[in-house]
């Protein structure tokens, strides 16, 4: 199906937004996040549409737009830190935006702002060693800069944390639920199979019955037959009878 020109200026503001996320920005910078409202309006047009792309393509579009307002958001952090944890579960495109580009440009981006903060996060690091070699060593700087480092790594450790108890929560009660199915089902068969034990039986015991009540029939009307035939016969004599006696009695 062809793209319509509402998805085309879509696609051509997303490059847009993606080249400008690759370049090294002012801080003053207020176009790119301009543009990422305004994909956002184009995206939510889109999905409103009769004629919209498929849900693979619409899906991987989201996942591009809220990739570029992450990355925005995490910029706005004031540590270097927050910015590299927040960057840590950012998601960037799975394909790449025009035929041109080999690898996702956002997944371009997410690396190079990983790279950025890491360093940011060194930064300080650095320039103690380099501190030390003329005026001395600085305890403080570098006690502050591991407790940073110790601080994100905590939250990362404490998140991975939370995410195994929320899978393991999650793995048993689909196994909880798993279970009582089985035995729901389980159950089930066991009465359906005695429903067709007892059906079975029963038509057996219905066509034996059949089969009685045919022969009682024939039976009962063989008897009525010969009864019928006695009868006749009893009358036709007796008309006879009665016959020939009636002119004698004259």
């Amino acid at each position: 199906m062809a793209a319509s020109r509402l998805e085309l200026n879509l696609v051509r503001l997303l490059c847009r937004c993606e080249a400008m996320a690759a370049e090294k920005r002012d801080p003053d910078e207020w176009r790119l996040e301009k543009y990422v409202g305004a994909l956002e309006d184009m995206l939510q047009a889109l999905k409103a549409q009769t004629s919209k792309p498929a849900s693979e393509v619409i899906n991987d579009y989201s996942r591009k737009v809220d990739f570029l307002k992450g990355m925005l958001q995490a910029e706005k952090l004031t540590s270097s830190s927050e910015k590299a944890l927040a960057n840590q579960f950012l998601t960037p495109g799975r394909v790449p935006t025009t035929a041109r580009e080999r690898v996702p440009a956002t997944k371009t981006v997410h690396l190079q702002s990983r790279a950025r903060y890491t360093s940011e996060m060194r930064k300080p690091e650095r320039d103690v060693r380099k501190r030390s070699g003329v005026a001395g060593p600085r305890p403080a700087d570098e006690k502050q800069s591991a407790a940073e480092l110790d601080l994100v790594l905590q939250r990362h450790q404490n998140l991975q944390e939370k995410l195994s108890e929320e899978m393991l929560d999650l793995a048993r009660s689909l196994r909880t639920n798993t279970l009582a199915a089985q035995s729901v089902i389980k159950k089930d068969n066991q009465t359906l199979s005695h429903s067709l034990k007892m059906a079975d039986q029963n038509l057996e015991k219905l066509k034996t019955e059949s089969e009685r009540l045919e022969q009682h029939t024939q039976k009962s009307v063989n008897w009525l037959l010969w009864a019928m035939l006695i009868v006749v016969c009893f009358i036709f004599i007796s008309m006879i009878l009665f016959i020939r006696i009636m002119p004698k009695l004259k």
